[in-house]
C-alpha cells in the first residue's frame, strides 16, 4: 500500500500522562488498555496495516515496560527499536537523540491519538508539494476542541497557534505527520517541544502542508476520552445508505417523494436490510432531500414519511439505528449536501464509526463522490446490480473472514 520511500514510523512515547491521572502511575500511557487491549497495539497493528516496516519509539517514562510489550515488534510484522531519553527530554529532544536513525523522509504519530489514516494518499500528496512537512488537521466541525491552525486555500498551514488564541483558526492539529528529516536543523539547543519550536516557523515559510480531514480522531490523552475511544476501537459493523434510486424507486428530476403515498421499495431492499440485521449491521440512512430547500415539503412531511418508513420495515424486523439528512438546494454549497462528505461525517461522530471499515452504497455519482471523499468503502446500485446483489457480495467477503 506504501509508496516507496515512506516506510519509517517514530512514535512520540515518553511523557508522564499526567492528563489521566492515577492511571499512569504504574503504566506509562501507550500501555493503557482500551477494550483490555494495550493503546498501542492498535498503532502498531495500524502501521502493519500501511506497509510500514520501521518503527521507534522515543521513550522515558517507565521504558522498560514498553520495551517488554513491544519486543522486535515481529509481533506485529515490524522491526521496532526504543529509543530513551531522560523523562524531563521535550518532543524536541527526543528527536534529536534518534536523529541517527531516521530516514530522509519519516512518519511521525503521538502515542496517545488514532485516526484511521491512509499513508499512501498522504504520501502522495506530501510529494507533490514543495513542504518540508505535512501535518493532519481535523477540520473540527463539530468543535469538539479549540482549534490551532489556520489552513489557507491552497491546504498550507498558515498559522500554527500554540495558545490557540489566533483569530481565523480553522482546524486541530493531531499529528499523523510526515517529515524531511531536515527540520530537525530548524530545533534549537534547548530543550523544547517539537511542534511549537518548529511548526510556525514552516508555516511562515509556507513549508507546512495540511492533510486535512473532517473524520474524528480518537485519544487516550485525558480521563473523558477513554470511553469513546473504546467505542471506536471495539469492532462493529456498519451500512450507510442513500434513499431515494437505492432504498426506493427515484423520482424524476425536480420532483420529490413527499409523502408515503408516494414512496415505492424497490425490488429485494427489503430482503437485503433484512440480511443486514441479521449480520448483525448497524443501518444508517443518509440523503439528500432538497425539496424542503426548495420549499416544495416540510420537514415535518418528512418527518411522517420517516415514521412511516420506519412502521413499515418494522413489521419486516428491520430497524433504522438514525436517518440524516440535508434540506439545503443544489447551490446552498451546504457541507452536508452530498457529493459533499458532512452526512456521513456526522453518523461517525454519532456512533464512532471507523468509516474506512464501513459501506456506503448509493445509486448517484454524487454518492460515489461523498463516500470516497469521507474514506468510505463506497459501492453503487444499479438497474442491473441492485441492492440485493451488492449486499449478498459484501456479505459473503464478510463472512469469508470470520
Amino acid at each position: 500500500m506504501t509508496a516507496p520511500g515512506l516506510r519509517q514510523a517514530v512514535i512520540l512515547a515518553g511523557g508522564r500522562g499526567t492528563r489521566l491521572g492515577s492511571i499512569t502511575d504504574d503504566i506509562p500511557k501507550p500501555l493503557v488498555p482500551i477494550n483490555g487491549r494495550p493503546f498501542l497495539g492498535y498503532l502498531l497493528e495500524q502501521l502493519r496495516k500501511q506497509e510500514v516496516t520501521d518503527v521507534i519509539l522515543l521513550v522515558g517514562y517507565l521504558a522498560d515496560q514498553i520495551r517488554d510489550y513491544c519486543g522486535d515488534g515481529s509481533e506485529w510484522g515490524l522491526r521496532v527499536r526504543c529509543v530513551e531519553s531522560p523523562l524531563e527530554a521535550e518532543t524536541g529532544q527526543r528527536l534529536k537523540d534518534a536523529a541517527a536513525y531516521l530516514e530522509p523522509h519519516f512518519f511521525l504519530m503521538y502515542c496517545d491519538n488514532y485516526w484511521p489514516m491512509h499513508l499512501p494518499r498522504m504520501w502522495d500528496q506530501f510529494r507533490q508539494s514543495d513542504s518540508l512537512a505535512m501535518i493532519t488537521v481535523y477540520s473540527n466541525r463539530d468543535q469538539s476542541t479549540l482549534n490551532n491552525v489556520r489552513v489557507d486555500q491552497n491546504g498550507l498551514v498558515s498559522t500554527y497557534d500554540r495558545h490557540r488564541t489566533n483569530g481565523g483558526l480553522n482546524g486541530v492539529e493531531i499529528g499523523y505527520t510526515i517529515l524531511s528529516r531536515e527540520v530537525l536543523d530548524r530545533l534549537p539547543d534547548e530543550n523544547v517541544t517539537f511542534s511549537h519550536a518548529v511548526y510556525p516557523g514552516l508555516a511562515v515559510d509556507e513549508l507546512l502542508q495540511a492533510h486535512e480531514t473532517g473524520h474524528r480522531y480518537y485519544s487516550i490523552g485525558s480521563a473523558d476520552r477513554l470511553a469513546a475511544t473504546e467505542a471506536f476501537l471495539k469492532p462493529q459493523r456498519a451500512v450507510i445508505l442513500d434513499r431515494d434510486g437505492t432504498l426506493n424507486e427515484r423520482p424524476p428530476q425536480a420532483q420529490y417523494v413527499m409523502s408515503w403515498e408516494e414512496f415505492r421499495w424497490l425490488p429485494g431492499v427489503i430482503e437485503a436490510l433484512q440480511l443486514l440485521i441479521e449480520a448483525d449491521y448497524k443501518l444508517i440512512l443518509a440523503s439528500n432531500q432538497p425539496g424542503i430547500g426548495r420549499g416544495m415539503m416540510t420537514e415535518g412531511d418528512l418527518e411522517n414519511l420517516h415514521t412511516a418508513m420506519r412502521d413499515d420495515l418494522s413489521q419486516h424486523g428491520v430497524s433504522l439505528d438514525a436517518i440524516y439528512h440535508c434540506p439545503h438546494g443544489w447551490d446552498d454549497g451546504c457541507y452536508c449536501r452530498k457529493p459533499s462528505p458532512g452526512l456521513l461525517f456526522q453518523a461517525q461522530r454519532d456512533f464512532h464509526l471507523n468509516l474506512t471499515n464501513t459501506i456506503f452504497i448509493g445509486d448517484d455519482p454524487r454518492d460515489q463522490q461523498a463516500g470516497e471523499a469521507a474514506g468510505c468503502i463506497t459501492d453503487l446500485v444499479s438497474k442491473d446490480r441492485t441492492l440485493l446483489k451488492v449486499v449478498k457480495d459484501y456479505l459473503a467477503i464478510d463472512m469469508s473472514k470470520v
